[in-house]
């Protein structure tokens, strides 16, 4: 069930392509930007691979490679998803994240499964907003 809106934040994308494996082209994105979680403002910067499949779909992966920092900490999350190219040359994924932080203000992201979705327009502009998964 999805529950309290718990993140929304914004900033740029830029792509470099890797070596495909058995034919699948792999993405490797990095994103960086602002917004808040838990209410607490802080900045974000992540890398994340994408598979493109056969059929034109996408999985991606960030494996623990992605930190939102705060005034009073930086905490960790890893996040996969899947999704499609849009119309305008972006991407859209929907998956699950997962955070890390051994501060007070964001602690409560601990253990907690949370729902995103992640759009990035054909001019390298992403959203990411997420909800607790209850």
């Amino acid at each position: 069930m999805l529950g309290e809106k718990k993140g929304e934040l914004s900033g740029t994308t830029a792509n470099k392509i890797l070596p495909a494996e058995n034919g699948s082209p792999i993405i490797e994105t990095t994103g960086a930007g602002a917004g808040t979680l838990l209410g607490v403002e802080g900045m974000f910067q992540a890398t994340y691979q994408a598979r493109v499949n056969a059929d034109g779909t996408i999985y991606g992966e960030c494996p623990n490679s992605g930190v939102f920092m705060t005034a009073e900490g930086i905490a960790t999350f890893r996040a996969n998803g899947a999704g499609a190219f849009t119309e305008d040359g972006g991407a859209k994924f929907r998956g699950t994240a997962y955070f890390s932080a051994a501060f007070p203000s964001l602690a409560g992201l601990n253990g907690m499964c949370l729902i995103y979705e992640w759009d990035v327009d054909g001019e390298g502009n992403a959203t990411w907003n997420l909800w607790e998964w209850k």
